[in-house]
C-alpha cells in the first residue's frame, strides 16, 4: 500500500522526560517515516509524516490508549498544518469570516510563507490586503512571489511613486505573473482604460492581489464576497486599520497626504 502524508498533532497531559522518544520509537516499529516535529502553541506538538492508511489506523489505536498524551488531529494536512509546523503556531483566522486571517508585523515571514502557497495555486485567486502605511504590505506580496517562483506586475502601486497602467505590453498577460493592484490609487487616479485593464486581468485565470480592498470595491463593479481571501497586517495586534488618518478626506489634490502609503 503506497505511503502518503498525513498530519498528527497531540496536546501533552504528562510532560515527563523521554516523551517524544517514546512516540517516535513506536512510529519506527510501525514503519513510520518522521518528516517533520515543531511544537504548536503552548503543551502540543504537531508531526508531518509518512505512513499507509493500515499504518495510520494502528497507530491512531495506539495513542488513543497514552495516558501522557491526548491525540488533537490525524489527517491528511491542509496548508494550514503545514505552516503550523514549519513556524510553530496556527494562523489566526477570524471567526466570523474564514476568507479573513490577521498577522502582525513581526509575523511577516509567515505571512510570506502563506501567500506564497496561495500563489502556487493555478488558476484565479481574488486576495484582499489591508494595513496600515509602511506595515510591509507591498513588501510582502513581492517577498511571496519571489517565493512562489512567479514574477510580480504593478497595475496601479505607491511603492515606485505613482504607478497606474492603462495596458500591458505582450507576454504580460499570462499566469505566471502576480497582479498587484492598489485600490486607493485605482481609486483615486484610475481612468476608464484602468479600470477596463482591470476588469480583464479579473477574466484572467491568474493571482490577482489588491492592497485596499474596502477602497477598491466603493469605486468597482466587485464586492467584498468576490475575495478568496482577506489579510490584514497590522504593526501589533489591537491596531485600527482606518482611512482618516489626522484630516478629514484621505486623500488631497497634491497626492495621498491624509494616508501616506
Amino acid at each position: 500500500m503506497e505511503k502518503k502524508e498525513w498530519y498528527l498533532e497531540y496536546e501533552i497531559n504528562i510532560n515527563r522526560p523521554g516523551l517524544l522518544g517514546d512516540i517516535s520509537s513506536l512510529m519506527g516499529m510501525l514503519s513510520i517515516n518522521i518528516i517533520t516535529i515543531s511544537g504548536i502553541n503552548q503543551g502540543s506538538r504537531g508531526l508531518l509524516i509518512l505512513s499507509t492508511q493500515h499504518q495510520m489506523e494502528r497507530l491512531k489505536q495506539l495513542l488513543e490508549l497514552m495516558e501522557t498524551i491526548n491525540l488533537i488531529k490525524l489527517r491528511e494536512p491542509t496548508l494550514h498544518d503545514r505552516l503550523a509546523v514549519r513556524h510553530g503556531r496556527y494562523i489566526q483566522r477570524d471567526e466570523d469570516d474564514k476568507r479573513t486571517f490577521h498577522f502582525i508585523r513581526n509575523e511577516i515571514g509567515m505571512l510570506v510563507d502563506f501567500m506564497s502557497e496561495i500563489f502556487k495555486e493555478e488558476g484565479h485567486q481574488l486576495i484582499g490586503i489591508r494595513g496600515m502605511p509602511r506595515v510591509g504590505k507591498t513588501e510582502s506580496v513581492v517577498a511571496a512571489s519571489v517565493s512562489a517562483n512567479k514574477r510580480w506586475l504593478f497595475v496601479s502601486s505607491t511603492l515606485l511613486k505613482q504607478t497606474i497602467r492603462n495596458d500591458l505590453i505582450e507576454g504580460e498577460f499570462s499566469n505566471k505573473y502576480i497582479y498587484i493592484i492598489d485600490g486607493a490609487v485605482s481609486m483615486k487616479r484610475g481612468n476608464e482604460r484602468h479600470w477596463s485593464l482591470i476588469r480583464e486581468l479579473m477574466r484572467l485565470p491568474a493571482i490577482k492581489v489588491v492592497e485596499h480592498p474596502d477602497l477598491f470595491v466603493s469605486n468597482s463593479q466587485y464586492e467584498l464576497k468576490d475575495f478568496d481571501y482577506i489579510i490584514e497586517l497590522k504593526n501589533e495586534p489591537n491596531e485600527k486599520i482606518t482611512y482618516n488618518v489626522g484630516k478629514q478626506n484621505m486623500f488631497t489634490e497634491s497626492g495621498f497626504d491624509g494616508f501616506d502609503f
